[in-house]
């Protein structure tokens, strides 16, 4: 145990999952402004051993532990969860107007199963506000946008919210993410099957060569495409996983996201009288290590590794991290596990791959 899971967690767990997150986003912004910390949370949790970079995408990563999507919504934190360890972070979901999202309690913790159910609905503070940090943000550290919709826009309609929020990101952020598979937006999931996806994809594509070839890129002169990514849920069945594959080839994407997560309830240590006093929401955590683990298995399989998947789902060790980079990931990412075992996690992994000679997928 360190003394996170020690001292900490105890501490942080007798609060409110939202308010005591609110509190550490509050705290990590404060002490990273204190000169000197920067360099001792680097020396704590960081890594430089050169077995851990990965060079993929035309990305360098430093290692290949990133931060998944909805820990830092609206870009508050990147230089403090840089310092952390991550190598690499995930913003938003970010949507082009803000939300407030659902109403409260919305985020709850089932410790028996180290696990969290959460029905955010997307609140953020719109995409416009993340801009104004991003332009801030280090130049050293990858970051990727993770785009969704606002709720009131309907389904037919979604596509002009990607847009709009890819063209906003464009100059600030490495990669983007397409996210379609939260539970916590009504019918949001729908967009995961095959027509609407592409349509959503095709247009994102082409978007992406337009504002490239314009000279737009970052300073690549015209010349480079950011890395498109799309998120999945784990609770899609086999056909429709045989059709993300084909929709990624077809689209030309980068990679997928495995996974978001899942409305599944089955397996749980929590008494069923609580499972259900909570009601519904996305869980994540333990409980969906199995199933991550599985369709990155088979995306990488069925693709024969012709794109990319990212890992995330239930990673609280380093021989959870592993066995998805064995499965078939070039990365992994950490939400759940994070807040659960603390930034140790992130140094345990690297210090793991670092002792293996490193993993190159």
């Amino acid at each position: 145990m360190s003394w996170y899971t020690r001292l900490i967690r105890p501490v942080f767990f007798l609060i409110d999952p939202e308010t005591i997150h609110h509190f550490v986003v509050r705290v990590l912004c404060i002490l990273i402004r204190i000169p000197g910390m920067k360099s001792i949370l680097r020396a704590m949790y960081g890594t430089t051993d050169k077995s851990t970079e990965r060079e993929l995408f035309g990305l360098r990563f430093p290692n290949p532990v990133g931060l998944a999507a909805g820990f830092d919504k609206d870009a508050k934190m990147i230089e403090a969860l840089a310092a952390l360890g991550f190598g690499f972070i995930e913003v938003g979901t970010v949507t082009p107007q803000p939300q407030p999202g659902n109403p409260k309690p919305r985020m709850f913790r089932l410790k028996k199963d180290e696990a969290i159910i959460n029905r955010m609905g997307f609140n953020n503070e719109g995409v416009e506000a993340m801009v104004k940090r991003l332009k801030k943000r280090p130049p050293n550290v990858v970051v990727g946008g993770n785009i969704g919709k606002n709720k009131i826009t309907p389904n037919e309609n979604a596509v002009d919210d990607y847009d709009y929020c890819f063209r906003a990101l464009y100059n600030y952020v490495d990669y983007f993410v397409v996210n379609v598979s939260s539970p916590n937006t009504p019918d949001l999931r729908a967009l995961q099957e095959k027509e609407p996806l592409l349509k959503i994809l095709r247009h994102l594509q082409n978007l992406n060569k337009e504002l490239a070839g314009s000279g737009l890129s970052n300073g690549h002169n015209g010349k480079k495409i950011k890395p498109l990514f799309l998120k999945i849920a784990p609770d899609l069945s086999v056909t429709q996983l045989d059709e993300i594959v084909e929709v990624t080839l077809e689209t030309n994407l980068d990679g997928v996201i495995a996974t978001n997560t899942t409305i599944s309830r089955s397996g749980l240590k929590t008494e069923i009288n609580e499972i259900n006093h909570i009601g519904a929401g996305g869980l994540s955590g333990k409980p969906l290590r199995n199933r991550a683990t599985e369709v990155i298995k088979y995306l990488s399989e069925k693709s024969q590794k012709r794109f990319s998947v990212i890992g995330v789902g239930g990673i609280h060790s380093a021989h959870d991290a592993i066995e998805k980079l064995n499965a078939g990931a070039s990365l992994v990412q950490l939400y759940t596990g994070f807040i659960y075992e603390g930034p140790i996690l992130i140094k345990r992994i690297n210090k793991a791959l670092k002792n293996q000679g490193g993993y190159h997928a």
